[in-house]
């Protein structure tokens, strides 16, 4: 009876082992591929406080934190399912599916950059004037939780695309963990920035001339922020997107882009000694925003010239 006992404990301390590895195993492949999301995230961050302009501020809180919910929902309860069947069924259809998604980014940031060059604006913009708050902020939501559903698709496709997990739960939970914490690190960043001038006005009013200071250099920040942020946005669609479509169309056996971007990645690195690693990235990532660049132009041109479409943001 004893040895049974001891028997018994070592099969539990055995699939206590095993479970402490596979959650280690889990943390381990969500960390890398979260990692990899970083363009799209930035993207997500600088798109996000657009949707609370022109509002009043006592509402930008709530309206984060509606859009918060809709990214987990899309997320958690739309995408996740979708992506485990894909990898246990269609795993195949995975790098069709990430490149889609990258050729939106292209579009997205094109779309930007040609607009800032003085190209017609598609869509609704912020400047446009508010006659009803109330479904203007309905509209602003559903807006921002469509925009995220997109790019939370990216997120989820690229973090897949990283995951060398054989179990579909364990490829589940590494999803999910990527989920919660992009979706926590986007709009707390978020909510931070849209109150940032709050928060300095506040400061403002303060007796500490000190504190007065920072007050004003918050408030004088912001619409800086926002412009860097904007750019910065830009720049990471562009790069994402154009190296989704340089990754993917070398998966699918089209290698001239992938061999021009690490061609060009590997001889600048090798003529560059100590800064090797940096200025070899920094040309791929080049690279790829050009690419991204031209390929975004050619389907805003497509939509908007031969289809006649005007978009809806």
């Amino acid at each position: 009876m004893p040895s049974g006992l001891v028997a018994l404990f070592d099969d539990v301390t055995v699939i206590a082992r095993a479970a402490a590895a596979s959650v280690d195993d889990i943390a381990a492949a969500a960390g890398r591929a979260g990692s990899k999301t970083a363009g799209v995230v930035i993207d997500d961050a600088a798109v996000t406080p657009s949707y609370v302009t022109g509002l009043s501020p006592a509402r930008e809180l709530p309206i984060i934190w509606a859009i918060t919910k809709g990214s987990l929902f899309n997320k958690l309860i739309i995408l996740l399912p979708g992506a485990i069947f894909l990898s246990e069924f269609l795993p195949w259809l995975i790098i069709w599916i990430l490149m889609l998604g990258g050729a939106f980014l292209c579009y997205e940031g094109a779309e930007k950059v040609l607009e800032k060059l003085g190209g017609a604006k598609h869509g609704k913009t912020v400047e446009d004037e508010i006659t009803d708050p109330a479904a203007f902020e309905k509209q602003r939501i559903a807006g921002a939780v469509r925009t995220d559903l997109i790019l939370s698709a990216e997120i989820m496709a690229i973090t897949l695309s990283e995951l060398d997990l054989a179990v579909w739960w364990e490829r589940a939970a590494a999803l999910a963990i990527v989920a919660v914490a992009v979706t926590v690190v986007v709009y707390g960043a978020v909510a931070i920035i849209v109150k940032m001038d709050d928060v300095g006005l506040a400061l403002t009013k303060k007796d500490s001339s000190s504190a007065q200071n920072f007050g004003h250099f918050l408030v004088n920040s912001v619409p800086k922020l926002l412009i860097a942020l904007s750019f910065i946005g830009t720049v990471a669609m562009l790069w994402v997107g154009g190296g989704i479509i340089v990754h993917g169309t070398h998966e699918v056996g089209f290698d001239l882009l992938y061999n021009i971007a690490h061609g060009a990645e590997y001889w600048v690195a090798g003529v560059t000694g100590a800064l090797s690693g940096v200025a070899g990235w920094f040309t791929y990532a080049a690279i790829s925003g050009v690419l991204g660049l031209a390929l975004g132009a050619v389907i805003a041109f497509v939509l908007h010239k031969v289809i006649g479409f005007e978009g809806a943001h």
